[in-house]
């Protein structure tokens, strides 16, 4: 089988195709072909080590797992005797988590508990494209999302609204019926409100923190503001989250001391509760991923080099077998 496999941290530092044995499960374990997974902020992190912070998990010197890759699609290959809950044959997608799972290659195995938690029965009629670049963006728009009672009428901004995120939190927000004002370049106004935004916000030529209206909801996709930019964004009791920043995760655990506005992230309690929501959308034709890019496995150093410009819009597909 071909994987993407590195030695040490760098973007895309030493990262290079290689060809290796598909590996055997073992009697717990579950065997997945990869027919599509994406490159993407998660993986940018784990492929160069940074923030610092996460080695802590990835590993302290140099990385602990040489093949990395956060979601996939494609099909159950092998069990082994005491799987249960798969059988092969069987078409999923899933998302293995920001620290990586190894789907950035043809084949790569998980423990049965694992997969019960990350994988999930893809809906029909989506391609493995699709279903790929339904995993992690929209696992963490979902994960957000589903935090809040989020009310008919109330009022959301989305900063980065075209990006893997972004675009899905536009979609989920009008799925529930909010008001939605997206802020993005210009030149994807079009889309952004094939998506259903209501209200566009141009951030080349406007500073969306000056805007006039307040909402009830702020959402941050990309990671690059900050609840303080914000606040005057926010309604009495509103919300505020964010995809990236110390100076954010911080603000989680002071704010909501004070009753006011408030920085809000908690982990879900289930991966497969949010993987189900997004399934569910997919099927009542409320949400559908934006792809960006495909690239073959062979040019996933060019895809990395791209998703690290901050530039893609929605999700950039790494096609296994292309």
């Amino acid at each position: 089988m071909k994987a993407a496999v590195r030695s040490k941290y760098g973007l895309p530092g030493d990262l290079r195709i290689m060809e290796l044995d598909i590996p055997t499960p073992k009697n717990d374990e579950v065997l997945i072909r990869v027919y599509a997974t994406t490159v993407n902020r998660s993986d940018c992190h784990v492929l160069s080590g940074t923030p610092l912070m996460m080695r802590l998990f990835t590993g302290l010197l140099k990385p602990r797992k040489s093949i990395i890759g956060t979601d996939f699609a494609g099909q159950i290959e092998a069990v082994g005797s005491s799987v249960k809950a798969f059988k092969a044959g069987e078409k999923i997608m899933g998302f293995g988590g920001g620290f990586g799972c190894g789907s950035h290659a043809q084949y790569f195995i998980l423990p049965e508990v694992k997969a019960r938690k990350a994988a999930i029965l893809m809906p029909a009629d989506i391609t493995y494209d699709q279903a790929a670049a339904s995993s992690e963006g929209a696992f963490y728009a979902a994960a957000v999302i589903n935090l809040f009672n989020i009310k008919v009428g109330q009022k959301a901004l989305v900063y980065g609204a075209t990006g893997a995120i972004g675009s899905a939190y536009v979609q989920f927000l009008k799925y529930y019926g909010a008001y939605v004002t997206a802020v993005c370049g210009g030149e994807n106004s079009e889309l952004v409100k094939s998506l259903g935004a209501d209200r566009i916000i141009d951030y080349k030529t406007t500073d969306f923190t000056k805007d006039n209206e307040q909402y009830d909801f702020v959402f941050d996709a990309i990671g690059r503001s900050s609840f303080f930019k914000c606040k005057r964004l926010l309604k009495k009791k509103g919300i505020y989250t964010s995809s990236g920043g110390a100076e954010n995760l911080l603000l989680i655990f002071i704010t909501p001391i004070f009753g006011g506005k408030k920085v809000v992230y908690r982990p879900p309690k289930s991966f497969t509760a949010v993987l189900y929501f997004i399934k569910d959308l997919i099927e009542k034709g409320k949400f559908k991923p934006v792809i960006d890019r495909k690239y073959p496995l062979d040019k996933i150093r060019e895809a990395y080099a791209y998703v690290a410009t901050g530039q893609k819009i929605g999700n950039v597909i790494i096609a296994m077998d292309a």
